[in-house]
């Protein structure tokens, strides 16, 4: 299967229910494939990536299970419920993100039939520490320290048919997440392999130089010898050079190198990955609110993803179901308006 190949019918690719010796052998393959296809070569590759393997999937299997139930996503639930009060300044704001999210309109465009999709609303949380009024019993307290929360930045990109077509998807973009991980890794210890190999070979043509003009045609042309101690602060930079290519291993174990970087992130997807499940007692100004406080506040549930790898993510995110109707036509162009402003 080609590397494009395993971009399509992605919810195939993830059983959230269930591990299979074909589901293990398949992410091998794909792991194997969008890394670098000449791993197997290797002995008995795929065999000894499977255990591998097998650690991410069940890792991301309990992650997706945990994912709590979709939520209603529309202006008209707004009002009644506390976690998009806390999501979203106003209603209007949520037909802007659907709006803006093609690959929920193209979904609901490839099925006709569809009348409800489910998505990931992802949003950048923030808390700060502010200082604020607290109500308890009848009595206001001032300058009360407090923390505030915020989100912003809402995509909806991570969409699927139904919430069991969502999760599958969620899984295995997870997947993909490792693998690229692995690739970044692998295509460090490239670059410093070259950059290596390009310096062992500046050190060496420059050593040959100074040699040939030492004792033989430097001294015909009457140009003084290059000092030994020159020769010998290149001569102990190149066996350096030679000491850390050694470390990193020559050509014929770079393909072994690559497959224990695979092997090493997969086996440890929790190095790279971590979703926690959050609950907030939240009052109407998204200020969370103690247990001592007679203030009106809401129980709002969302989950948190840290993305610890190459670029450091941190996002709040929900599971959401859309109906077709709640999402915006695109625009249409004004052309007569347009022609005149030319």
């Amino acid at each position: 299967m080609g590397i494009l190949d395993w971009f399509k019918n992605r919810p195939a690719q993830f059983d959230p229910d269930r591990v299979s010796d074909e589901m293990i052998r398949a992410a091998a393959d794909k792991a194997i494939t969008l890394t670098n296809p000449r791993l197997n070569v290797l002995p008995g590759c795929q065999r000894r990536l499977a255990p591998a393997v097998e650690t991410a999937v069940e890792f991301l299997r309990a992650m997706v299970q945990s994912l709590p139930g979709a939520r209603a996503l529309s202006p008209a639930t707004w009002s009644r419920d506390p976690a998009l009060r806390a999501f979203f300044v106003a209603p209007t704001d949520i037909p802007a993100v659907l709006g803006r999210s093609d690959n929920l309109r193209t979904l609901f465009d490839k099925f006709p039939e569809l009348d409800e999709a489910c998505l990931i609303l992802g949003m950048a949380y923030n808390e700060q520490r502010v200082f604020g009024m607290a109500l308890h019993g009848d009595m206001v307290q001032r300058d009360v320290v407090q923390t505030s929360v915020s989100f912003s930045d809402h995509r909806a990109q991570i969409c699927g048919r139904d919430e069991s077509r969502l999760r599958r998807v969620v899984g295995t973009q997870a997947f993909e997440y490792l693998l690229a991980q692995a690739l970044a890794e692998i295509g460090e210890e490239r670059v410093e392999r070259q950059g290596l190999e390009g310096n062992r070979a500046l050190i060496r043509a420059r050593l040959r130089l100074l040699q040939q003009q030492g004792p033989g045609l430097g001294s015909m042309f009457g140009a003084p010898p290059a000092a030994r101690s020159e020769q010998a602060r290149l001569e102990t930079e190149l066996l350096e050079n030679e000491r850390q290519l050694a470390a990193i291993g020559g050509s014929e174990s770079a393909l072994e190198a690559e497959f224990a970087c695979l092997t090493e992130v997969l086996g440890h997807p929790e190095r790279y990955l971590r979703v926690e499940q959050k609950q907030l007692r939240l009052n109407t100004m998204n200020v969370v609110a103690d247990k001592a406080s007679t203030d009106p506040a809401a129980e709002v549930d969302f989950a948190i993803a840290d993305l610890t790898g190459a670029q450091a993510v941190r996002r709040a995110f929900v599971v959401a179901s859309v109906a077709r109707g709640e999402v915006p036509s695109t625009p249409r162009i004004n052309f007569d308006d347009a022609a005149r402003l030319l």
